[in-house]
Parts: structure tokens; C-alpha cells; sequence
């Protein structure tokens, strides 16, 4: 078979010519990225339109081809921009200090005035981690304390924050992600959510129980707490408030900053700007990306303590692009549509129509159980991994609705926040009907 040519390839090509040279286990449908159209995935080769409750892992904030980002403005806009690729870093443009003015207004917190951008979600938990290892260094040197210390992050079981550098060793959901590559020893303490706990107030107890134990026995080295406000891949785990500003006293008690990984919960899919928001808590640095569309990190709070920290010295986090300014102009145009369109306020209803409807399910489907969301991000568990996979391929075959397992048997929902209620009930419809021809 001739190898195609730059520019000469078809759609029915493009699964052979990519595993060609690189793994292509992923959906089997060819995305047409002119004929897509909000919710709706039309495949390349035959026209074929599937249901979008995958959102390419929750970073599609307004679904494809929103006119926002179509018309001949927006249009001429990213061409322009796209034509370059200027180190963010130290070259100033308008359309970035466009883009940082309004992130600060539709998602800022005053409370957390640094910003920082930089590409992928994995890089920006790192960055946050930066922030911390250097923080609590100095912290420590000013109290007499040796500034070598401070090199550990305690964190939660089933968490997954990345697959690179400092994050592996953070990541353990499966073990397939981050299995022989080298790792730091970090302390790892229960994760407490109301699913999959029957007695969730004696789970906390037994958390916190080993977060201070955890700080008692490397006294002055644990820089910070990490979690993300809901555990996305880890199993869509939540938590109660209670437990998580149990742990910001912790933090507090044993001068540790609090950091949240918002990089799937936030801008609008937990019905907040941010799910921190709902959850009675304050963190001190929070980590951000995917619907966000450029990655990054905000802080503030207890991180000013210290004077020199890392957002006032120059270089000690940096990158050569700080982020992608084609990604900024997207994201701008993003968020002006998020904050003109009311789309965040949405969700609480959408959400709350999405979760009647998979308790619904469950009231139907005795395989259905731990029927839990927060705006939109929702999800149910499933009796066995089996199961679970034969839905989500029966959901995708026969109905052409996309969706995701997350955890050992887990089935979450993420629609953009511009899907419809019918979208939903749609998918909702499919799933009953593959829940009935499977389980019942």
C-alpha cells in the first residue's frame, strides 16, 4: 500500500495512516471538524452523527463550531493570531493582556491574583506543586528550620493528577499509568467520598486520622495538600465539605498551603466558576485546564506569607510560551460566551435534570447504584468493569452516544454546558434502553 501524500488523505484513511506510527486504540469514528456542530459529532467517512456526552475529556466548554468561534470575526482573528507563536513569557501582546482581563473577570478569585499559564493540565499541577515546594522552603528557613525540607505532598488514594514528573507520583488510579517509571515517596492517606463508603463520617475520621499522622512523622517537609474537589477518573469520588476544610485546618495547623485540581471541575461544569466555591473552602493555589483551554495555576492567599515567592522572582516558574496565545484568543471568546450567555447559571438546572434522570435509572435498574453529580458532572456505578464496558460500547454502536467509564466501574456524563435538556434526555433514553437489553 503507497503512503499517502501531505494533503492526500482520506477519511477513510486516517485510522491506517496514524497507526502507522503511533497507537490508535480510540474511538472508531473520524471527526469532521467542519460538519460538527454542538453536541453533535458527525464521523468523516459516513455521515454518521453521535451524541457528545465525552467532550473530548470535559475540555469542550461550548461544544463544536459555537458561532463564537465561527463567525468571519472569529475567524480572522485566530488565522491571525494562529500565524505566530510568540514566548508569552517575555513578548507582550494585546490580545494576551485581553485574554488575562478576562479570565480574571469571569473566573478570577481577588483572593487569588496570580496567574500563571502554561500548556497541558499535568504541567500546571506541577507548577502548583513548584509553588509549594518554594514556599514552604522559605517558610521553614525563616522559622530556623532547614530550607532543605519541604520536598513532600501528601495526597489522596484514587487520584489521578497527571503522568508526568512530580504528578506520577501522585497518580494511582490505574496502575497501567504509572507503573515503572520512578516515583517519589510521598505520603498517600484514604480518600473519604460518599460513594463507595458506607459509613462516610467514620472514612473521614480514619482520613484525617492519617493526614496528621502523616504530618507528625515528617515534620517541617510536607509542602502541601492536593485534591481535586471531585475525583474524575479516580471514579467521580466526592466529598463532603466537612472533610475538606478538616483538611484546609490541617493545612493551616502544620503551615502547609491547600491546593485544589480544578483542571476538570472547573468553569462552570459543577454550576460555579469553580466546584472550590461550593465546598466552604479557601485553597491557596488552584490548578486549572481543559475547558480553560490554555493550563495554568492561580494563587494567593496564605502563599503571600512569603514576600520572595515564586510569583515575584523572576524564573522560577516559566516556560517558553507561558501558554499558547492562539489558545488564549479561543479561550477569550470562550469565556465572553460563557459570562453573555448565562451559561454557568444554566447548569444548576440542566444539572439537576441530568441527576433526576440517572436516579431515575437507578430506581429502574437494580445495577445502577451511587447515582451522585454536582451541575453536570455526573455519574453512576455499575456492578462489574464487564458491565460497565459493554454499555459504554452498546451506547456508542447502537445509540452513537459517546460517554466514559472513570474508575473501576464507574460511568460518568460531561455535556457541554451548552447542551440541550433534550440532548440529555436523549442520552439518558439510550442508556435505560441498553440498561434494560443487558442487565435486566
Amino acid at each position: 500500500m503507497r503512503t499517502p501524500k501531505t494533503g492526500d488523505i482520506s477519511a477513510e484513511q486516517v485510522h491506517e495512516t496514524i497507526a502507522r506510527h503511533m497507537l490508535a486504540d480510540g474511538f472508531d469514528f473520524v471527526l469532521d471538524l467542519e460538519a460538527s456542530v454542538g453536541s453533535r459529532l458527525v464521523d468523516a467517512r459516513t455521515g454518521a452523527e453521535y451524541l457528545d456526552m465525552f467532550t473530548f475529556f470535559a475540555s469542550s466548554a461550548l461544544g463544536m463550531n459555537h458561532p463564537a468561534l465561527t463567525s468571519d470575526d472569529a475567524r480572522h482573528e485566530l488565522a491571525v493570531i494562529a500565524a505566530n507563536k510568540p514566548s508569552n513569557s517575555d513578548i507582550y501582546t494585546v490580545p494576551l493582556a485581553r485574554f488575562v482581563e478576562t479570565f480574571a473577570r469571569v473566573l478570577g478569585d481577588p483572593d487569588l491574583p496570580h496567574l500563571f499559564f502554561i500548556d497541558g493540565g499535568t504541567l500546571a499541577v506541577e507548577n502548583a506543586l513548584k509553588v509549594a515546594f518554594d514556599w514552604k522552603s522559605r517558610r521553614n528557613e525563616s522559622r530556623g528550620v532547614d530550607p532543605g525540607l519541604g520536598t513532600k505532598v501528601l495526597h489522596l488514594e484514587r487520584a489521578f493528577h497527571g503522568r508526568s514528573g512530580y504528578t506520577m507520583s501522585l497518580t494511582n488510579t490505574e496502575p497501567s499509568k504509572t507503573d515503572r517509571y520512578p516515583k517519589f515517596d510521598w505520603p498517600r492517606i484514604p480518600a473519604p467520598s460518599i460513594n463507595g463508603n458506607a459509613d462516610v463520617a467514620a472514612a473521614e475520621r480514619e482520613a484525617l486520622a492519617a493526614a496528621r499522622r502523616a504530618f507528625e512523622q515528617h515534620p517541617d517537609d510536607i509542602a502541601c495538600f492536593i485534591a481535586e474537589p471531585i475525583q474524575g477518573e479516580g471514579g467521580d469520588n466526592h466529598f463532603r465539605p466537612q472533610f475538606l476544610q478538616a483538611m484546609q485546618d490541617l493545612c493551616v495547623e502544620f503551615d502547609a498551603l491547600f491546593v485544589l485540581d480544578e483542571v476538570q471541575t472547573g468553569v462552570g461544569l459543577t454550576g460555579t466558576a469553580w466546584a472550590y466555591q461550593q465546598l466552604g473552602v479557601k485553597p491557596d493555589v488552584v490548578a486549572f485546564g481543559k475547558k480553560t483551554q490554555v493550563c495554568g495555576i492561580m494563587a494567593g492567599r496564605r502563599v503571600d506569607l512569603v514576600e520572595d515567592n515564586v510569583f515575584r522572582v523572576s524564573s522560577r516558574i516559566n516556560s517558553t510560551w507561558g501558554g499558547n496565545l492562539t489558545d488564549m484568543v479561543r479561550a477569550r471568546r470562550i469565556l465572553e460566551t460563557i459570562e453573555r450567555e448565562g451559561l454557568i447559571e444554566r447548569v444548576h438546572v440542566l444539572g439537576e435534570h441530568l441527576l433526576a434522570g440517572l436516579r431515575d435509572l437507578a430506581a429502574k435498574h437494580s445495577v445502577v447504584s451511587d447515582v451522585r453529580g454536582r451541575g453536570l458532572m455526573c455519574a453512576l456505578t455499575l456492578p462489574s468493569q464487564e458491565l460497565r464496558t459493554a454499555v459504554l460500547s452498546k451506547l456508542r454502536s447502537e445509540h452513537r452516544v459517546l460517554m466514559l467509564g472513570c474508575g473501576p466501574t464507574s460511568l460518568r456524563v460531561r455535556p457541554a454546558l451548552t447542551v440541550a435538556e433534550g440532548e440529555l434526555d436523549r442520552a439518558l433514553a439510550a442508556l435505560d434502553e441498553v440498561l434494560t437489553g443487558l442487565a435486566d
